[in-house]
């Protein structure tokens, strides 16, 4: 698909500029004035030569004609630049109008070679010492204070531009395939094998043994209750009554003994079991065939699907309020790191080369990489001006200076004059 390009912004011939060529105006009278001037007393020169009067004419008349000569020639080059002399075609006039493309890319190509080039961008670069200068500067309190706020700001209007329901589809499916994509069989079995050697589980059981002592002491009904009613049904009400307070006795005494005595077999047994299933977990391949499959199962829920897409709902609140409120940890810290970065900066010279080479890089791969856009921005801003436009702008900034050398070219021309008519006629006797 065809990209057209954005219009360029208009070289406009503005007030400023109609007030600055007023005073190009009144340099012109002035240059203009001054060859009116020699013409005249060139005239009168010459005059008082003819009427008999000898010695200070032909000097006069020399200089006065000299300066004619300097000053017509300098308003011709003067004005070819920005128009054709008197309307007529000559060539090589009316420079600026007729050339200005081609000055739009030769001023391209020399911006592009004399200030894009990688020598002058490095030598300038690292002339500045930007790491250093950006230490000092990130070591003030106030500074780095100002550039946390900034950081919060951009930090809260990035999360408020990101929609929800995106970011949630993004880390949702991004947890689910690492989730998928890691098999966790071996981590959680290498785990289970360093809690059961370090005796970690020992709380966790004793905290199932009370529990289940507390339970059983309060259903001590249900649970004869249950055991009489899977008794058969031909036995006497009385002997299963007792069966069930014997198999009630029995079951509370063996958890109490359980939860009273570290070193009971049963907890040995469970020990045994733990570590057999940690090795199991990292060694066997059908016990972790099943673990993924769980794991699997687990995932695909819509309940943990929930969860992992609320995460971001809970993350982006956490964020925000943190960026919001200035006493946050979020925000000291990001204020000290600040503070040590630039106190690191400004003293420690191997970070300073490290930082300075690092902008220096980007920099260099910048201009080398998009200096035909960059110097194109030139050629073609300079390619869409109005021509009629651009020589009035140009002659309204330059223009007063440019009157000047019509002025110095007219008292030049009338000095070089009078030196040659003197050397001749001293030369001539």
């Amino acid at each position: 698909m065809n990209q057209t390009k954005s219009p360029l912004v208009a070289f406009s011939y503005t007030a400023a500029d109609e007030e600055k060529r007023q005073g190009v105006r009144r340099m012109k009278l002035t240059a203009t004035a001054l060859l009116l001037l020699v013409a005249v007393i060139y005239v009168l020169a010459t005059w008082a030569r003819s009427s008999g009067v000898t010695g200070w004419p032909g000097y006069v008349a020399a200089a006065a004609e000299a300066g004619m000569v300097g000053a017509l020639a300098d308003w011709f080059a003067v004005t070819a630049l920005f128009r054709r002399p008197m309307g007529l075609p000559i060539p090589h006039t009316a420079i600026i109008p007729s050339k200005k493309d081609q000055l739009g890319a030769s001023l391209g190509s020399f911006v592009g070679e004399n200030f894009l080039s990688e020598s002058v961008v490095r030598a300038r670069l690292g002339a500045l010492g930007i790491g250093g200068r950006l230490g000092a500067w990130l070591a003030e309190p106030a500074h780095a204070d100002r550039v946390t706020a900034e950081l919060s700001t951009a930090l809260r209007g990035a999360l408020t531009v990101l929609r929800d329901a995106d970011v949630q589809a993004v880390v949702g499916e991004a947890i689910t395939r690492r989730a998928e994509a890691a098999e966790v069989a071996p981590g959680i079995g290498k785990a289970l094998e360093r809690i059961v050697a370090d005796g970690a589980h020992h709380g966790a059981v004793d905290l199932i043994c009370n529990r289940a002592h507390d339970w059983l002491v309060l259903h001590a009904d249900s649970i004869m209750d249950a055991v009489q009613g899977g008794a058969p049904g031909w036995t006497p009400r009385f002997v299963d009554r007792k069966v069930g307070e014997r198999v009630y006795r029995e079951l509370l005494r063996f958890v109490t003994e359980m939860r009273d005595m570290p070193a009971h077999p049963a907890r040995g047994a469970l020990d045994r079991f733990l570590t057999d299933f940690s090795a199991d977990l990292q060694g066997d391949t059908d016990t972790r065939g099943r673990v993924e499959r769980l794991k699997s199962d687990l995932v695909a829920r819509p309940e943990v699907q929930d969860i992992i897409a609320s995460a971001w709902s809970s993350v982006r609140t956490m964020i925000i309020s943190a960026a919001e409120d200035e006493r946050s940890e979020l925000r000291l810290r990001a204020r000290a790191s600040l503070i040590s970065l630039g106190g690191r900066l400004a003293t420690d010279t191997r970070l300073q080369a490290k930082v300075d080479g690092w902008v220096e890089d980007a920099a260099v791969y910048v201009i080398t990489t998009y200096r035909a856009e960059i110097t194109s921005l030139i050629s073609d801003t300079v390619a869409s001006w109005d021509a009629d436009q651009t020589s009035k702008k140009i002659e309204a900034h330059i223009g007063r200076d440019l009157q000047f050398i019509r002025i110095n070219g007219t008292v030049v021309g009338a000095l070089a004059g009078l030196a040659i008519y003197t050397v001749s006629h001293a030369l001539g006797g």
